[in-house]
């Protein structure tokens, strides 16, 4: 006899069906696992054996096989201990068959038989919902699982109590969503004293979804101003927190099924490897830019970056998305993202500065920012020098206008965006592209003229030429204004990025 339970593998933020057969059959006594599992499946049999041991059950003295079908995709992860515990319960007759056939289910075991967390039960409880399935989870992720909606969910704290459950001897209630973090207040525009042209950069950046880089001395006030952004930002939809949270269900970060309204705003270290920005590793996990998927990635010091890694953003920056390639497995994770970067303008960041600047002075400057290849920054749409702050600038009151102020003008520009992408792929200015760039970022013909001067004089590609017209139409929308004008294209242009001064 052949027992089958269902469960799932990973792919990205894909959940493929897996079925976990169990054969009991007489020959030489052994407990074997196949079906291409990784180590953590393959050592799943020794927790299993603990966990129905922790029953006071003991396993047959017979030859065990356990097969996850396809046996032709890579099994990874704890989560398929569940699944094959019920599977050899089924076969041994403890279990009925018939009621694991209507679930679909994940967990870890512990020795003890405790029911542990693991990475992606969201997307399961997707995927089981998908196919009509109720899901078998850990009680810890029972929330998490909740939020895939009309779903029947059995959260499990530990083996025996889950056998009581499909008995009928006792139930388990079914878990709530888990809740809806509010954001937690982060610094206010009205902390950055000065810096009125980089603030207006920043209120673009935000309106548009537009890329940012920010080139200054240090201590000039630049990663205050990223840290501003995200009070600026306009809360995710519904299905942008759900999109956002099955992100953070794989990471193995959304804990207690709480979700966020907030977008995401990571700040990577410059030492940050290519796995931990793009995704990668042994076993395939999302990498910060997929982390920052709707929200914010902010890279300080970008020059410090290796070279290698920051061009490995260039895909995922024109694409939205990246593909993590290996030798048996080919994984997509979405990175709809906006770069926020800081730079100093040579090594020792004073450039400009008579009494401060290095003896290489300007040659550093051309040497440290070659350090950033063209291609890259050519995707930034907005470039903006940050001055040093003087001490008759630091004893000025707060400005008036703070970062509520500013939210609400990017509110209504992405208001006026919404109204006209409704049912395009397309979610902000930033994502512009063909005719809905034609149709909406099209300027008057004073426009026209200045930007086919421009694009002449500055030499711009194709690729400029196009975020020229992104950030004119979000700079138009935060005006109010329908189309495009002279004003809105030359302000557009004084964003594009300037080379080292000599």
């Amino acid at each position: 006899m052949v027992s089958i339970v269902s469960t799932v593998a990973y792919l990205g933020l894909e959940a493929r069906s897996v079925e976990v057969q169990c054969q009991i059959a007489p020959g030489m006594v052994g407990f074997a696992v196949v079906g291409l599992p990784d180590k953590a499946v393959a050592e799943s049999r020794e927790r299993v054996r603990a966990a129905i041991s922790s029953l006071g059950l003991a396993l047959p003295p017979k030859r065990i096989t356990i097969n996850l079908s396809p046996a032709d995709l890579p099994k990874e992860g704890s989560h398929y201990d569940l699944p094959i515990a019920l599977a050899l319960l089924a076969a041994m007759g403890l279990v009925d068959a018939e009621t694991l056939a209507h679930y679909l289910v994940v967990g870890e075991l512990g020795l003890d038989g405790k029911v542990a967390g693991s990475p992606g039960v969201l997307l399961a409880a997707l995927h089981a919902s998908s196919r009509g399935m109720g899901l078998i989870c850990p009680s810890a992720q029972g929330p998490e699982a909740a939020w895939a909606g009309q779903i029947e969910v059995v959260a499990a704290p530990d083996l025996l109590a889950l056998l009581n459950h499909l008995k009928g001897q006792t139930h388990l209630r079914p878990p709530e969503p888990g809740i809806v973090l509010e954001p937690v207040a982060g610094p206010d525009l009205k902390m950055v004293k000065g810096q009125e042209t980089a603030k207006r950069a920043l209120e673009i950046a935000a309106a548009g979804g537009h890329n940012l880089c920010m080139t200054g001395p240090p201590g000039a006030g630049k990663s205050l101003l990223a840290s501003c952004l995200p009070g600026i930002l306009p809360d995710l939809t519904p299905a942008e927190a759900l999109e956002v949270s099955m992100i953070s269900s794989v990471a193995g970060n959304l804990e207690g099924g709480r979700l966020v309204r907030h977008r995401p705003f990571r700040s990577p270290h410059h030492s940050a490897s290519m796995p931990a920005l793009v995704g990668g590793g042994a076993r395939v996990r999302p990498g910060e830019v997929s982390l920052a998927h709707l929200g914010v990635l902010f890279l300080d010091e970008l020059p410090e970056f290796q070279r290698v890694v920051l061009d490995s953003l260039r895909q995922p920056l024109e694409t939205g998305e990246v593909s993590v390639a290996r030798a048996n497995n080919h994984v997509t994770f979405p990175a709809n993202f906006q770069l926020v970067a800081a730079m100093n303008p040579c090594r020792c960041g004073h450039l400009g500065d008579a009494a401060l600047a290095c003896s290489r002075a300007p040659r550093c400057a051309a040497d440290y920012q070659a350090k950033i290849s063209g291609p890259l920054l050519d995707r930034i749409d907005l470039h903006v020098e940050v001055q040093a702050v003087s001490a008759a600038d630091l004893v000025l009151p707060p400005p008036a206008e703070g970062s509520a102020e500013v939210a609400g003008r990017v509110r209504r520009a992405r208001q006026i965006q919404d109204v006209r992408l409704h049912g395009e792929k397309a979610r902000t200015n930033a994502e512009l592209d063909g005719e809905m760039l034609k149709d909406s970022a099209t300027p008057d013909d004073a426009g026209q003229k200045l930007l086919a001067q421009a694009a002449e004089a500055m030499r711009l590609s194709a690729r400029g030429y196009t975020r020229i017209l992104r950030v004119a139409r979000t700079i138009a929308d935060l005006a109010g204004a329908e189309t495009v004008g002279r004003i809105h294209i030359a302000e557009a242009l004084s964003y594009r990025r300037q080379p080292p001064r000599n």
